[in-house]
């Protein structure tokens, strides 16, 4: 057993290297000691009497300073256990199973079309996007957010409850980011709706990337491995593997095409007129920023934001605004934080919190692409994308999802508060 600490020094602490656990390592008297259990550890730093070393394991041995590293210490073993905790709610609590059985029960009750024109007359005419409904009322854009689900540059089905949700979660990162860029929001007048200002939209997604990775033709690592080097302006070095982090954050911008999204480079984005110059500049700089922020704020929760894209338009007094989404799992990739290093040195897929699982099923069972009838997605994937996307919402914004009560059609609560909030906004 470890002897007690009776000095006011260095404290001698034994712990058992645990090999499955990702080393972090620690920088103190010039020396770096990578650990592998932080929990065995901080038990043994709490209470080193209860503490019984494993007879086969060997013994690791190191001084920490007894006061000024002690809170730091405390802090890294806890956020370790946080995101273990993340890790075991994703895939086995009671919050899942309310949430997959609600799913279930709701399966028959998706946002899948929507059609307001028929009973707002002061909405013109309706666009509609792979996943929102765009209907023109006048001074403002009403944005309804479907229950669509859609990759490969298509809808693949429909998830209970994900409209709400991207909304939900849009309008949290929306006023998180002000301080970066403004956006357009005027009113949420319902859980699946947003109002916004009208603005000229630029016809650029700019898809920001911290890993090389990605699935769809687009990604990177589909052309990476193909042997392009140079994608969108960007050059990539030589030998990377799958989700390995990119030296820099990087933009890949393509073009908003009508079937898919088309790569293309910044100077082509200005020579071909889309935006000017001193356009594309600010809203790069403001996807960047964007991102980073955004990756800051995930990793304070156990995540990891790998890729997304951001839309901006000009509003008529000449200022870029962000629009459409933000750091959603529609848009963005994410991964858990606590087995990424281990996983990736292993050759092993991240444990993802996002659509990829649903777009892996379909590449593995029909050629999404060419396919003019696509399978349906079984009923588990469906339920389990649900709890996916409302997971990652609770666990970035720490909030409660509120599961819609489906006694009233979704519609016919959807028409209502958008033809009270029009009102409103007209008077």
């Amino acid at each position: 057993m470890p002897p007690k600490n009776t000095q006011k020094g260095p404290m001698d602490v034994f712990f058992t290297p645990n090999p499955e656990y990702v080393g972090f390592a620690l920088v103190f008297s010039k020396r770096i000691t990578r650990m592998h259990d932080a929990s065995t550890t901080m038990r043994t730093f709490l209470n080193q009497d209860s503490y019984k070393p494993s007879q086969t394991a060997p013994k690791t041995h190191f001084k920490i300073p007894s006061k000024r590293l002690q809170k730091g210490f405390i802090v890294m073993a806890t956020k370790q256990q946080e995101n273990e905790l993340n890790l075991n709610l994703l895939t086995n609590s009671d919050r899942r199973n309310e949430v997959m059985t609600a799913a279930k029960n709701s399966l028959s009750n998706c946002l899948s079309e929507t059609n307001l024109c028929a009973e707002i007359p002061s909405l013109k005419s309706k666009t509609r996007g792979k996943v929102r409904d765009i209907y023109d009322g006048g001074d403002y854009l009403v944005l309804v957010t479907t229950d669509r689900q859609s990759a490969f540059d298509r809808v693949l089905a429909s998830i209970p409850f994900k409209g709400q949700v991207l909304n939900d979660t849009s309008l949290w990162w929306f006023n998180q980011t002000q301080h970066i860029a403004p956006n357009a929001i005027i009113a949420v007048p319902d859980k699946n709706v947003t109002i916004a200002k009208k603005c000229t939209v630029f016809p650029v997604e700019f898809v920001v990337r911290g890993y090389v990775t990605g699935s769809t033709d687009t990604s990177l690592w589909t052309v990476y491995k193909n042997g392009v080097r140079n994608y969108c302006g960007n050059v990539i070095p030589e030998g990377m593997v799958k989700n390995e982090r990119l030296p820099a954050n990087i933009i890949t911008p393509t073009t908003k095409a009508a079937d898919h999204d088309v790569p293309i480079t910044p100077e082509e984005i200005v020579k071909q007129g889309l935006m000017s110059q001193a356009d594309y500049d600010e809203a790069s700089k403001k996807a960047l920023s964007l991102f980073e922020y955004g990756q800051r704020v995930a990793a304070e929760h156990g995540m990891i934001l790998v890729d997304t894209k951001y839309e901006f338009g000009k509003a008529p007094d000449g200022s870029v605004l962000l629009i459409d989404e933000v750091h959603t799992p529609d848009s963005s990739r994410y991964w858990l934080a606590h087995s990424y290093q281990s996983r990736f040195q292993n050759g092993l897929e991240p444990e993802n919190v996002d659509k990829e699982f649903l777009r892996l099923w379909f590449k593995d069972h029909c050629n999404p692409y060419e396919d003019k009838v696509l399978p349906d997605a079984p009923e588990e994937l469906v339920t389990e994308l649900a709890w996916r996307y409302i997971f990652l919402f609770e666990t970035i914004t720490k909030s409660r999802f509120q599961i819609p009560d489906t006694k009233e059609p979704i519609h016919d609560r959807i028409t209502r508060n958008v033809s009270k909030a029009l009102s409103s906004l007209q008077n």
